[in-house]
């Protein structure tokens, strides 16, 4: 099969790039239902962002997952040589800048900078009794999303919402709890997979397994059809809407299977995934390798266009900032207000935090707007920013408030707002929490002018500390310097919401 290893190169990077198309439709659904101002705002990005990635055959997202391959081949298929030529496919669109390198160490912290090592990426092989063709999907899961799945053990008690018993209903409770607990951390309007049964292991399995189903299919089980049809329903009258904001569109899929189990277990699992919902899939010619077909797009029908308008729709009401900042400058800020930031910004994530508990810092940090982020980044001749969306901020939390008060960081930039300790720091520090549109990870890329330097290049490209220069880099004051939350108030009403359906509906 002298074509497998390019076709599966290709699958890699349209999946990256280029979302299904079942996918674009609920998008659309979205931008079409979403009532909420801040998140009508975020959707526009998204969807220039959707367009802008396909058109430049750049990441979707910069944290462009974890892969998963489903592949189907014929009986006495070579399964050896095709996982050896996936891991060089993976490979290969990580050096090209298709893939973010994502595979770390465990116990060393250290990046492999290939996307290879032990247990990446994930290849499950199953035969069929096809003899000419041979199937393969992928799933590109991001960590964002993947922090928020959540597996339950009935019968037990769930936040909000009371006892959850060994029956359909029990289900229902912890279905709504799952997505009330990502709020804006998972990149919502998100989608999820639901596993009923099986042992730990194979309930998450069977729930990511959901999620290479279509949105817009039919749940051939007449009660998990009826479970589903509610949840879309319901979920989006929670209040969260897209990226946490508050709006109306939470949910654009929800999908859900059903494993055996042992008489003492009852586990439900949930596996979220961010409105980046990256999955393709193609079927192969079994002799050559060659492309015969895509799964999960439209034959013969054009890729529906997302962009509407400019994306960020300015209305002469933003705060125009430029870096590095004041602290008057900041206590002028409230929750809110829509910020563009010109100048210079510093980028750091999880190391880069832990780091400076320990060690001062590489830069001076005095006034500046640190953004938690993981770029992508090409180096040909120097260094090129390929696609630059936020990370999940709640992560930093233990350290957040401590290296705003030592350094003098006057904003932090990421999404899905952070807790009460920072919100402490930037009250008392004078900071502000500014919410970037998670995974607009193009649209971000085009806000960077330059980078200017780069440190920490020992924890790994997306680890670095990457000095940038900005124009007009847009983003959402959501935590202010006068202790106000929008995540807070969101997560506060959402749960009065999820309250209200306690009760027994199956």
């Amino acid at each position: 099969m002298e074509a497998f290893r390019e076709s599966i190169l290709q699958l890699v990077t349209q999946t990256s790039t280029n979302l299904p198309a079942d996918v674009r439709r609920a998008m659309t659904a979205a931008l079409d239902n979403e009532t909420g101002a801040r998140s009508s705002q975020a959707l526009n990005v998204i969807a220039t962002n959707i367009d802008m990635a396909c058109n430049n055959e750049g990441p979707i997202c910069q944290d462009t997952g974890w892969p998963t391959f489903e592949v189907k081949t014929p009986i006495g298929a070579n399964q050896i040589v095709m996982k050896k030529e996936i891991r060089e496919a993976i490979a290969e669109a990580t050096k090209r800048g298709k893939l973010r390198t994502n595979s770390v160490d465990s116990l060393t912290g250290k990046n492999s900078s290939d996307n290879l090592g032990p247990g990446t990426p994930t290849i499950h092989f199953e035969q069929w009794e096809n003899e000419d063709e041979i199937e393969v999907k992928l799933l590109l899961k991001g960590g964002g999303c993947e922090n928020k799945n959540i597996q339950y053990s009935l019968p037990m008690e769930i936040p909000h919402l009371g006892k959850a018993g060994r029956d359909l209903d029990g289900v229902r409770k912890c279905i709504l709890h799952a997505i009330w607990q990502a709020q804006g951390q998972g990149c919502s309007a998100g989608a999820i997979g639901v596993g009923i049964g099986g042992d730990r292991t194979q309930g998450y399995a069977n729930a990511k397994e959901q999620l290479f189903r279509t949105l817009d299919d039919v749940n051939p089980i007449p009660e998990l059809q009826k479970l589903e049809e509610y949840v879309m329903q319901t979920a989006n009258t929670l209040g969260i809407g897209t990226m946490g904001f508050g709006g109306g569109v939470t949910l654009i899929g929800c999908k859900i299977g059903v494993l055996n189990r042992l008489p003492a277990s009852f586990f439900v699992s949930v596996a979220y995934d961010c409105w980046a919902f990256r999955r393709l899939g193609v079927v192969l010619n079994a002799k050559t390798g060659e492309i015969k077909r895509w799964l999960y797009r439209d034959a013969d029908k054009p890729e529906l266009k997302m962009t509407r308008g400019e994306g960020f729709v300015r209305t002469g009401n933003e705060k125009v900032l430029r870096a590095p900042l004041t602290e008057e400058q900041v206590r002028e800020l409230k929750v809110g207000d829509v910020v563009l930031i010109s100048g210079e910004m510093y980028t750091g994530r999880d190391a880069v935090h832990a780091h400076l508990m320990k060690n001062e810092p590489p830069a001076n940090l005095n006034g500046a707007v640190l953004y938690h982020c993981g770029p992508v980044v090409l180096k040909n001749g120097h260094y090129k920013i390929k696609a630059a969306g936020p990370t999940t901020s709640i992560r930093e939390e233990p350290y957040q408030g401590e290296i705003i008060k030592r350094y003098g960081v006057r904003a932090v930039m990421g999404k899905g707002g952070m807790g009460a300790k920072t919100l402490a720091a930037m009250n008392d520090f004078g900071a502000v929490y500014l919410n970037a549109i998670g995974g607009a990870a193009q649209y971000y890329a085009k806000c960077i002018d330059e980078v200017l330097d780069v440190n920490l290049m020992e924890f790994g490209i997306p680890e670095a500390m990457w000095h940038l220069r900005v124009t007009d880099f847009p983003a959402i004051v959501t935590m202010d310097a006068h202790g106000n939350s929008l995540h807070a108030d969101v997560e506060q009403a959402s749960a009065l919401i999820l309250e209200k359906l306690a009760e027994p509906v199956f």
